[in-house]
């Protein structure tokens, strides 16, 4: 157990703490000492007891404070998440939509393909060709 003074509304404390913890205790206890002199500066000195009282109280409003913004980020990041899972969600349905998509196109463009390579291989087979040379002729009439 280590001990270490600290200084307070100008008085000396000196006060134990565990091996290890004295800077932060220091810089507690400054902390402390910041809020007590700022409060003495507007009230004048009242006594370290209803000093360290209105220290306190201002410290634990500071705490609750801190906690409900604590409790308000934690609802934000909770929203967040269910949006972020919603979005998500609506994200997988729409790739699964495209793929479907694009795999019926492929298959259309395979079949198109398909069709021109068998008016390739038989130019003379289909109603295809003599429709056109058919329209040319009676266009050229």
């Amino acid at each position: 157990m280590s001990r270490v003074t600290v200084k307070l509304n100008g008085r000396d404390f000196t006060i134990g703490c565990e091996e290890g913890q004295e800077a932060y205790l220091r810089e507690l206890a400054g902390s402390l000492d910041k809020r007590v002199s700022e409060i003495s500066g507007q009230v004048g000195q009242i006594g370290d007891l209803r000093l360290l009282l209105m220290a306190s109280l201002i410290l634990v409003d500071d705490l609750k404070e801190s906690d409900r913004k604590i409790a308000e980020l934690e609802g934000q990041v909770q929203r967040l998440r269910h949006e972020n899972h919603g979005a998500a969600s609506l994200q997988a349905e729409a790739r699964g939509q495209l793929t479907e998509h694009l795999a019926r196109l492929a298959d259309r463009m395979e079949n198109f393909a398909a069709t021109l390579e068998a008016d390739d291989a038989d130019p003379q087979g289909g109603d295809r060709t003599s429709a056109p040379d058919a329209s040319l002729a009676e266009a050229g009439a």
